[in-house]
C-alpha cells in the first residue's frame, strides 16, 4: 500500500498531453487549453480616452478649482465614443467628453460631469469646474491595460470568460486549443441496473457512471459510456476491450478483495502494466493504476463516495495534464475544523464538508455521516478536508487544509 503522493506522483510521471490540437471559434472556447502563448498586436486600449462622462480640459486651468470658487471655461465641442474631432483644447477651454471617447488634442485631464455646472450666456456655453483635477485624472492611457507584444494568454491556460473577451479584444476570432481526450467508463457489478429500470431485491441503480461522467465533462475531457459489465471475467474483458480506443479508461468497481472482484485480475491477464493497487486513504483505498497499450487505465472502487473522491485526487489531475493544462491541482486553503472527528493513524482521509464564511473566518462543517456509500455527502459538500496519515484526531477550532469544489 503506497502514499496519496507516491501514488499521484506515479500516475502524473505517465500521463503527458495529447499531441493533436485544434482552431475553434472563441465562442466554443470556454474551458479549453490554450496551445501557444497569445501575444497582442497592438495597445489596449489603443489610444488615450476617457474613464468618466464630464468634461475634459487641461489641468493646469483648473488648478485650485473648488465649489466657491469655481474656475470657468468655454465649452467648445462635445464629444461621444467611437467618435473623433480635429478640435484642440486651448487655454481657458473644455470639451464634453463621453466614458470611451479617445481624448481630445491638448487635455490632459477629465473632470467629472458630477463635479461641474454648465453656464449658458448669450454668446457660449461655459462650465463651471467645482473641483480641481491631477494632471492624467479619469483617463485611460493608451496600453494601460495590454501593451503591444505583451503576452497575454499563456500556454496551459484553461481559457475562462475573462480570456475569452481578451480574445475578442485582440481580434482573435479563433484560438488554438488542445484537443479534448477521451474517457472511457465502465461500472462494473452484477447489483447495477440502468436507471429507469425497476429496482428488485438486492439491486441498485447504476450511479457512478454517471458521477464519474459529470466529473469527466468538468475536467474538460469527452466521457464515453460503456455500460455494466456483469460480475465475470469474460464480461469485463469485453467491455475493456472497447473502452481502449479511448485515451483513458476509468472501471469503477471490482478492484477489491471480494470473491467478485474480478477486474485487477482481468486487468493482469490482458498484460496491464501494473503500477500500483491500494492507496493508504480512506475513502478509495483499493485503487488500481496502470498502462495498457499505452492507455492509462484507472481501476476505481465500487463504493460512490470512494469512486469520485479518487477521481478527484488522481484522475482529475492525469486528464488535465493530458490536456495540457499548466494548473492541474485545485484551489487549496486553510479552514477552522467545525466538528470534532476522530480517524485511523496511517490513512490520509478525505472528509466531505460545507465551507462557511463567520465573521471573517472560514469554518469547515462535515456534511453529516462520512461512510463512502453515503453520496449524499458529496451533493452537500463544496469541500474536501484533508486529514494527514499521522494524525488521529481533529478537534472543532483547530486548523486543515480544504480543496475547495467550485
Amino acid at each position: 500500500m503506497i502514499s496519496v503522493r507516491q501514488a499521484r506522483e506515479i500516475i502524473l510521471k505517465n500521463i503527458f498531453p495529447v499531441k493533436e490540437n485544434e482552431l475553434i471559434k472563441i465562442e466554443s472556447a470556454l474551458g479549453r487549453v490554450c496551445v501557444s502563448d497569445l501575444k497582442s498586436k497592438e495597445n489596449i486600449p489603443p489610444f488615450n480616452n476617457s474613464a468618466m462622462d464630464g468634461f475634459a480640459v487641461r489641468a493646469e486651468d483648473v488648478k485650485g478649482s473648488r465649489g466657491e470658487n469655481p474656475k470657468i471655461l468655454e465649452v467648445v465641442g462635445s464629444l461621444a465614443a467611437g467618435y473623433t474631432t480635429g478640435k484642440t483644447i486651448r487655454p481657458g477651454e473644455a470639451i464634453r467628453i463621453m466614458t470611451g471617447a479617445p481624448l481630445p488634442k491638448g487635455a490632459d485631464s477629465v473632470v467629472m460631469v458630477e463635479d461641474t455646472e454648465l453656464v449658458h450666456s448669450k454668446k457660449n456655453e461655459m462650465v463651471e469646474i467645482l473641483k480641481a483635477v491631477k494632471k492624467g485624472e479619469n483617463v485611460r492611457y493608451a496600453g494601460e491595460d495590454v501593451e503591444k507584444g505583451e503576452v497575454v494568454i499563456k500556454k496551459g491556460s484553461i481559457l475562462k470568460s475573462g480570456h475569452i473577451g481578451m480574445l475578442a479584444s485582440l481580434g482573435f476570432g479563433r484560438v488554438k486549443v488542445f484537443r479534448k481526450p477521451k474517457v472511457a467508463i465502465l461500472a462494473t457489478g452484477d447489483e447495477l441496473v440502468q436507471i429507469k429500470q425497476k429496482l428488485t431485491p438486492g439491486k441498485i441503480r447504476n450511479s457512478n457512471s454517471y458521477s464519474l461522467y459529470a466529473q469527466v465533462l468538468k475536467a474538460g475531457a469527452l466521457p464515453i459510456l460503456l455500460g455494466i459489465a456483469r460480475d465475470n471475467k469474460k464480461a469485463i474483458e469485453d467491455k475493456i476491450r472497447q473502452g481502449l480506443s479511448a485515451d483513458v479508461l476509468i472501471v469503477c468497481g471490482g478492484v477489491s478483495v471480494g470473491d467478485y472482484d474480478f477486474v485487477k485480475d482481468v486487468l493482469k491477464d490482458m498484460g496491464t502494466q501494473m503500477k500500483f493497487w491500494r492507496v493508504a486513504m480512506k475513502p478509495g483505498k483499493p485503487l488500481v493504476f496502470g498502462l495498457m497499450r499505452k492507455v492509462p487505465v484507472f481501476g476505481l472502487p465500487g463504493n460512490p463516495v470512494s469512486g469520485m473522491v479518487s477521481f478527484e485526487q488522481f484522475a482529475r489531475p492525469a486528464l488535465l495534464k493530458m490536456s495540457g493544462a499548466g494548473d492541474i491541482f485545485r484551489f487549496r486553503l486553510p479552514a477552522t475544523a467545525g466538528d470534532d472527528f476522530e480517524k485511523k493513524k496511517g490513512l490520509r482521509y478525505f472528509l466531505r464538508v460545507v465551507l462557511k464564511n463567520k465573521e471573517g473566518r472560514l469554518y469547515a462543517f462535515l456534511t453529516g455521516p462520512q461512510g463512502s456509500g453515503i453520496l449524499k455527502s458529496m451533493v452537500l459538500a463544496n469541500g474536501i478536508m484533508e486529514l494527514p496519515e499521522d494524525m488521529e484526531v481533529i478537534r472543532a477550532g483547530e486548523t486543515a487544509e480544504v480543496t475547495y469544489l467550485e
